[in-house]
């Protein structure tokens, strides 16, 4: 068999349901759920790197942040993804290793604080567009802005919310730790909510950021840190669509380099959804990597063996 390193993203939609409350038992069974492929290409062989998302359960952690500013100090984004790094890994990890008990298969999971270096000077930090955090009345704008000094914007017609820098990950700080436990064939759970935003000051020291990295692009760039064979991208369709929700979509089964970046160039994957996952299998392609697969949570087994899914070579 073809021992292979495969990094595998998943989203915190598929933790935290749109359609559900979100509590913690909800939680649970979803990332049960979530991890019925990745148990499958364990016992495969494969040496397994995860990721998550955080989306809803940031925006719940900035609720609790806001509703207890009178009793407790309010937490910055990086440290509220750090909490959320071991939180959830908590989660992802004790329900794989219950899965894998049940299988038979004795490995050893760990979660790994991940820190993402990023450029103190990125654009998106004068130019904040990352969602974060509830929604607001239109009202409610001015005085939020005068009392935080946030900078808040009309999230497509459903109200106002807070917006802040989402730069573009550079490097895993962790990359050689994360080596080491994958080649001691471990699986570990690293850069959490798209890892915590760092940048190096001018004496090369580590200092936190007040913002968010996207989930896809960290994920390409810790596979890609790590000499990942593969990358799976998991979302919420199982195949990748141009002229999506048009009259002219069309399913792909399979994609080029170039032609990946022929779609994205023409504006098929928007910036908020599919786009940073075809600008993540780019990048890591282009950096050593064999193949990317994006596809559904349900279908990861199927489209690792290119049943379903698609597949960007």
């Amino acid at each position: 068999m073809n021992r292979k390193t495969v990094v595998i993203a998943f989203g915190g939609n598929a933790i935290t349901r749109e359609f559900e409350e979100g509590n913690i038992y909800q939680q649970f069974v979803n990332t049960r759920r979530s991890l019925v492929g990745v148990v499958a290409l364990v016992e495969q062989g494969h040496r397994v790197v995860l990721s998550h998302g955080n989306g809803p359960q940031v925006g719940n952690a900035l609720i609790r942040v806001e509703a207890t500013r009178h009793l407790a100090p309010p937490l910055p984004l990086g440290v509220i993804v750090a909490d959320l790094q071991g939180g959830m890994g908590y989660m992802i990890q004790q329900s794989l290793l219950n899965m894998l008990h049940q299988h038979g298969i004795q490995k050893e999971v760990v979660t790994l604080i991940t820190q993402v270096v990023v450029h103190p000077d990125d654009p998106s930090i004068k130019n904040p567009t990352k969602f974060v955090g509830p929604f607001y009345p239109p009202e409610k704008v001015e005085e939020l802005r005068h009392q935080h000094g946030w900078i808040l914007k009309e999230d497509r017609g459903r109200g106002w919310r807070r917006v802040v820098p989402s730069p573009e990950p550079l490097a895993i700080v962790e990359k050689n730790v994360i080596k080491e436990l994958v080649a001691n064939d471990r699986i570990v759970i690293a850069a959490g909510g798209g890892g915590i935003p760092v940048y190096l000051d001018r004496e090369g020291r580590l200092e936190g950021m007040n913002a968010v990295i996207d989930k896809d692009l960290s994920t390409a760039i810790l596979a890609r840190d790590i000499g990942a064979d593969e990358l799976a991208i998991l979302t919420g369709v199982e195949k990748v669509a141009i002229d999506f929700a048009k009259s002219t979509q069309r399913w792909l089964d399979r994609m080029t380099i170039d032609e990946a970046k022929q779609f994205l160039a023409a504006g098929q994957f928007p910036a908020g959804s599919m786009g940073p996952k075809i600008r993540g299998a780019i990048n890591f392609l282009e950096n050593g990597g064999k193949r990317v697969v994006i596809t559904s949570i349900e279908m990861l087994a199927e489209a690792m063996q290119e049943k379903t899914g698609t597949t960007i070579e």
